[in-house]
């Protein structure tokens, strides 16, 4: 086995979605395909690298649309890596993402835990 290409994540919109993870995060949109059925192939993943994407799949029925947001059941889900924490974490900031906390060091790295545009929970880290 070679990596982990996809991960989906349920979102409710795709144009916001897409907004959010390549503005305000800085992801890189890689595929954004008209399924013709009103359904979209989105693919986004942190700009730069050729590892693992989001699949942003819209939510389609009452069981999705309750777990926009909440697919970890409220625990951290996702964990973006960073070489520049203080450069993206004033980044992300200005573009208005919301922090949950203020930066803090621990042995494996500097870490604060944010949410996307539905409240999912996520790390910025820089490894030690």
């Amino acid at each position: 086995m070679s990596l982990i290409a996809l991960v989906t994540l349920v979102v409710h919109d795709y144009d916001e979605a897409v907004s959010f993870y390549t503005d305000a995060l800085g992801f890189e949109l890689v595929e954004d395909t008209d399924r013709g059925d009103g359904s979209r192939w989105v693919v986004v993943r942190p700009r730069g690298t050729g590892g693992t994407g989001l699949l942003l799949a819209r939510a389609r029925e009452e069981a999705q649309r309750a777990a926009v947001g909440a697919q970890t059941g409220g625990r951290v889900g996702f964990f973006l890596h960073t070489e520049d924490f203080a450069g993206d974490l004033e980044r992300m900031r200005a573009a208005g993402v919301r922090f949950l906390e203020e930066p803090r060091y621990e042995p494996y790295g500097t870490v604060a835990v944010f949410e996307d545009l539905y409240g999912n929970r996520w790390d910025l880290l820089q490894p030690a």
